[in-house]
Parts: C-alpha cells; structure tokens; sequence
C-alpha cells in the first residue's frame, strides 16, 4: 500500500472536483433572462402554439 500514490490520486480527484463545481457555479450564473428579441425559430414555434390554442372545434351537438 503506497501511501503517496494514493494522495496522488485523491489530490488529482480534488482537482477534478474543484473544476466541476466551479463550470457548474458559471452556468448557474449565467442562466438569467435573455434581453432582446427571441430568435426567429422561437417566434414561430409560439405563433404555432398560439394558432392551435385559439382554433376551436365544434362541442358536441354544435356542427
């Protein structure tokens, strides 16, 4: 049982670690509201949205 490779490792862990939590801390940062105008691909997909929700189809009895 080497002693020093196994701090070795547990140090490269660490650093792994330490690594992800600060990518993860970035993004969480980074994940408020966009300002401006939505893409135009946005656009469309809530005008299709919108297109279905105001279409309606006869009730029952109502033709």
């Amino acid at each position: 049982m080497d002693v020093n490779k196994i701090l070795t490792e547990l140090r490269q862990e660490r650093e792994q670690i330490e690594d992800a939590i600060i990518s993860l801390e970035r993004l969480a940062r980074g994940r408020g509201k966009r300002r401006g105008r939505p893409p135009a691909w946005m656009k469309d997909a809530e005008d299709r949205k919108r297109q279905r929700a105001t279409t309606t189809t006869p009730r029952k009895g109502e033709e």
